[in-house]
């Protein structure tokens, strides 16, 4: 299998959490964003969407094998992110994986699983995690005759449009539990997720 090429959008505010900046959060040992970086390196090349240097997230990717933009137009949200990370995609790329940044529990078996789903289901457009039950989620690949309109895309609602116009192309692969939508927006759910992960 052809290695996807794996965008990691990490440009957002972190507008929930009370002033601190829950990219740069311990998980692991190491900021969330580097162990999100470190996890889908293992599965293609990463291309790191960030907000504008100087930067803490900057540094937290030191000597990491990624393609680090900076989004000057991060502020408008995550679909600026998209476009200016989909800039780096190479050329002969048949397909992307977009991924965000603050999915503490997906891992390098996750990001396989719908990489090698498309493979497994070539007709499709659109190759998407979801939840143990059946949730849509995150990551999801995009084949390359997709890429015009997500560059076409603005403001902070991600792909869904270019999802939903093609409803009837999108495969949906189970992940592990929750691990495809988990995602931590405040303090509390931090500090939840922490005791849960203690006991």
């Amino acid at each position: 299998m052809t290695d996807i090429p794996i965008i990691l959008l990490a440009a957002g505010q972190s507008r929930r959490m009370a002033g601190t900046d829950k990219l740069m959060q311990s998980v692991d040992g190491m900021p969330l964003l580097r162990r999100s970086a470190q996890t889908a390196l293992q599965v293609g090349p990463v291309i790191v969407a960030l907000p504008p240097a100087p930067h803490p997230r900057k540094d937290a990717l030191k000597g990491m094998d990624v393609v680090a933009v900076e989004i000057p137009d991060a502020d408008e949200g995550m679909n600026a992110s998209l476009r200016g990370a989909l800039a780096h995609v190479p050329a002969d790329a048949g397909a992307v994986m977009v991924l965000l940044a603050d999915l503490p529990e997906i891992t390098v078996g996750d990001l396989k699983q719908v990489a090698e789903s498309v493979q497994e289901y070539p007709n499709c457009l659109i190759w998407r995690g979801a939840t143990a039950t059946g949730k849509p989620g995150h990551p999801v690949v995009f084949a390359r005759p997709l890429f015009r309109e997500l560059r076409q895309l603005t403001g902070d609602e991600g792909a869904q449009s270019v999802v939903q116009a093609h409803k009837n192309a999108v495969h949906l692969q189970p992940l592990t539990d929750q691990n495809a939508l988990l995602d931590l927006d405040t303090p509390e759910d931090w500090a939840r997720w922490r005791a849960g992960k203690a006991t």
